[in-house]
């Protein structure tokens, strides 16, 4: 999993990081809000870890703004505060899970696993690269969290092949569902995936040659 971590509490922040990234996830870790914020608005995260007293902007507020951007991503808050108010502001807010400090590094990982077996985390963003994502919701493609321009034909291409990531495409796929089962050569479909290809600004579009096509599944 791709997670962003906010911890202003360096050894803290660094324990997390090392943990998690030894138990096989990538962590993008952060040591204040703002810079959170602006790391989440450019990737595509499937968790946010995030503590709520740090500076520039805190984590709760790091929610809301993300949120009012229409994006939404699973979120397990880390924090010394019990106050109940702080903690229904969380909730409210939409986060999965809070987990008081001091914790076990042992204990935020089966949360997270946890998550992922109950399919807790809500799967409308499928990450396809470093920046190209793909809103499931809205059926659009996504670079750096930036709505793509693209022809209607090149909007279902990239559907098709976005939802079937790590599996490929063949050209009767296209068929069917590109062009509705009209009669449509293989040339005539390499010609519009190429102009797609083209159009991208990340090769992540991979021809199986005598096959179709695919996206490979970003890790």
């Amino acid at each position: 999993m791709k997670i962003l971590l906010l911890e202003d509490e360096i050894m803290l922040n660094d324990s997390i990081k090392e943990y998690l990234e030894a138990d096989g996830h990538m962590v993008d870790a952060c040591f204040d809000g703002k810079e959170a914020f602006e790391n989440i608005q450019k990737t595509a995260y499937d968790l946010l870890l995030l503590d709520i007293n740090v500076p520039g902007i805190d984590g709760l507020s790091v929610l809301e703004k993300v949120h009012a951007l229409k994006i939404h991503i699973p979120t397990i808050y880390i924090s010394a505060l019990v106050d109940i108010e702080d903690i229904s502001r969380a909730y409210d807010l939409g986060c999965t899970d809070y987990l008081k400090k001091p914790f076990h590094l042992k204990e935020l990982s089966l949360k997270i696993n946890r998550m992922r077996v109950n399919d807790a985390m809500p799967q409308l963003h499928l990450r396809l690269s470093k920046n190209y994502s793909y809103d499931q919701e809205h059926n659009r493609l996504l670079f750096k969290q930036e709505p793509q321009v693209l022809t209607k034909r090149q909007s279902q291409i990239i559907d098709l092949l976005a939802r079937n990531r790590g599996m490929v495409v063949d050209f009767e796929q296209f068929s069917e569902y590109v062009w509705n089962d009209y009669f449509v050569d293989n040339a005539t479909i390499r010609a519009e995936v190429n102009r797609l290809k083209k159009s991208l600004r990340e090769d992540i579009i991979v021809n199986v040659r005598g096959m179709g096509y695919m996206v490979e599944k970003y890790t």
